[in-house]
């Protein structure tokens, strides 16, 4: 209506000039007001549900799902089980030197682990094979099992070890992929040569949707010659991403903890919802509780996502999984 207005007024210089400083100051007043957007992007998130006694529950419905999102209850837009959608799984091998000599009994588990997953499930699953010492070598998504354990095969025991490097290249390998995505670390969990610190690692981890199952292989089950400190780091990241982080006491329990995983993956729920009414705060973090109706039944998934925040600045464009900055990775090797 203003603009009609002033279309009608004579093209002189007095009026020109106030045009001009009208349109100036409008467009001032309005970078200077708050941008309201309405983000109609899909959060989504993996959820595992288990009894008092550990058992995997499989059988539940969207209605028995509860999401808040900072607190504000949201409505389970998208509900599936596992099976309706496909799985992409990295896994990665910590190739130091402080696991070589157990290498080659995690390697062969891994593989049955593999084959399983591609032999049982959907026929879009694909898996990745990383591993990591000083340098982080990775192959592309493939459903081709055998070139994967000729990989396997040839992984050898190297210097130094740099898990937050591999967890936070998978991720962002994992981002573009659709459907569940799942890393299995294999690792004794100490970190000592990544460019990579852990914060950064589970921020790629959950940018990427994944759900994170590290194997913690222990060369040394005294307190005093353990790596609490990379133990306590990985338990942090399946927090994070609603995973799991399993302790195999000896390598004949590696198969068990590997078939664990593959039971777990198969038994998710996938939900999702569009952010409605939840306030806007001073940090990107928003917190996620998930729950179920039933009192007795524990809901494993992760606990937030990243959004937009009051003064973060951000394009129009900007939305709930806006892409962090990724360098490019100096360490990364394809295979």
């Amino acid at each position: 209506m203003t603009f009609r207005w002033l279309a009608r007024i004579p093209a002189a210089p007095l009026r020109s000039r106030f045009c001009c400083v009208f349109f100036g100051a409008a467009l001032l007043l309005a970078q200077e007001q708050p941008t309201i957007r309405v983000d109609v992007n899909l959060v989504h998130i993996i959820a595992t549900v288990k009894n008092q006694s550990g058992q995997l529950v499989g059988t539940l419905q969207k209605d028995d799902f509860q999401i808040r999102d900072n607190g504000v209850l949201q409505e389970v837009s998208i509900f599936g089980r596992q099976a309706d959608q496909p799985l992409s799984v990295a896994l990665l091998v910590d190739t130091s030197g402080s696991t070589a000599k157990d290498l080659k009994y995690e390697t062969d588990s891994a593989a049955k682990f593999l084959k399983a997953l591609l032999a049982e499930g959907n026929p879009e699953d694909r898996i990745a094979l990383y591993d990591f010492s000083y340098d982080v070598n990775s192959g592309s998504f493939t459903r081709d099992f055998a070139r994967v354990e000729r990989r396997l095969k040839l992984l050898h025991g190297e210097a130094g070890t740099s898990m937050y490097d591999a967890i936070y290249y998978a991720a962002h390998d994992l981002e573009s992929r659709e459907g569940r995505k799942a890393m299995v670390i294999v690792t004794d969990g100490g970190d000592t040569t990544s460019t990579h610190d852990l914060k950064t690692a589970l921020k790629a981890a959950q940018m990427a949707d994944a759900v994170v199952y590290p194997i913690v292989v222990l060369p040394i089950t005294n307190d005093a010659g353990r790596n609490i400190g990379g133990e306590h780091a990985l338990e942090f990241m399946t927090q994070g991403t609603g995973g799991r982080t399993f302790y195999p006491e000896a390598n004949a329990q590696l198969d068990r903890t590997f078939n664990d995983i593959l039971t777990e993956l198969r038994t998710q729920y996938v939900l999702g919802f569009y952010p409605r009414g939840v306030p806007p705060t001073k940090e990107p973090f928003h917190r996620l509780e998930v729950t179920v109706k039933a009192p007795e039944l524990r809901v494993s998934s992760r606990n937030g996502y990243y959004g937009e925040s009051v003064g973060g600045g951000g394009s129009p464009e900007s939305r709930i999984s806006v892409n962090p900055e990724r360098a490019a990775p100096p360490k990364k090797k394809k295979l």
